[in-house]
């Protein structure tokens, strides 16, 4: 019970401050290209309970957690307006990569958490320093994981923003009608897909190495072998 307590305790506060600072990025840019909605909702803030999702921000993450499998979740998505911002299809994508930009700056804080985690002597995982350290090694994955997922080519990802920004507008416009099945898409690439034919687990295969690779450079920054 205690090692699951720990494990919950050191992945999921991580996870919540990753998702909420990932929309308030949203929110916040979008705010400077002229679209207030976020703010006019509430939204532009870091107290979590108004960007908790019961299911993607809390229970999902959980019994990750327990099982010891990846961890992985999501929030309420911030509501963006293109229609009032000045330049929608440039806008739009900016606003879009602002949530993996604000996890890589924070991979960037994690990694300096990590190594004044070793530096108090974090080899002890009970030891202050070795807490400190654990929170900073999973929050340094979990903010990379969240950047390199989220820019997945596909609704209702922020890659797909970016990529339907791209596309010439006819084009856009087609592409823009995936989002109306953005929750299917997300369980069959998650759930489904990996169940029925392994090799289309596109986490495994396409995201987890990208972001080991990243997560490697960032270790060793912080003084720790991968």
């Amino acid at each position: 019970m205690s090692e699951t307590l720990y494990s919950i305790a050191t992945w999921l506060v991580p996870l919540i401050i990753a998702i909420v600072f990932h929309e308030v990025a949203h929110g916040l840019v979008a705010r400077r290209f002229g679209d207030p909605t976020a703010e006019r909702m509430g939204r532009l803030t870091l107290n979590p309970i108004k960007h908790v999702d019961p299911v993607g921000t809390l229970m999902l993450p959980m019994l990750l957690a327990i099982a010891h499998a990846p961890i992985f979740g999501w929030a309420k998505p911030v509501p963006v307006r293109a229609d009032r911002m000045r330049n929608p299809r440039r806008d739009m994508i900016i606003v879009a990569l602002a949530g993996p930009g604000m996890n890589m700056l924070l991979a960037v804080v994690a990694t300096a958490i990590l190594a004044v985690g070793l530096a108090m002597g974090g080899g002890d995982p009970l030891s202050p320093g070795g807490f400190i350290a654990s929170n900073a090694i999973n929050f340094l994955l979990i903010n990379i994981f969240l950047a390199v997922f989220n820019l997945i080519p596909l609704p209702p990802f922020d890659g797909g923003h970016v990529v339907e920004g791209l596309l010439p507008r006819p084009l856009a416009a087609r592409f823009r009608r995936l989002g109306r099945f953005s929750l299917p898409i997300l369980f069959a690439l998650l759930l489904v897909l990996p169940a029925l034919w392994p090799e289309a687990n596109i986490v495994a295969k396409a995201v987890t190495p990208i972001v080991q690779a990243i997560a490697r450079l960032f270790l060793e920054a912080a003084g720790l072998t991968a």
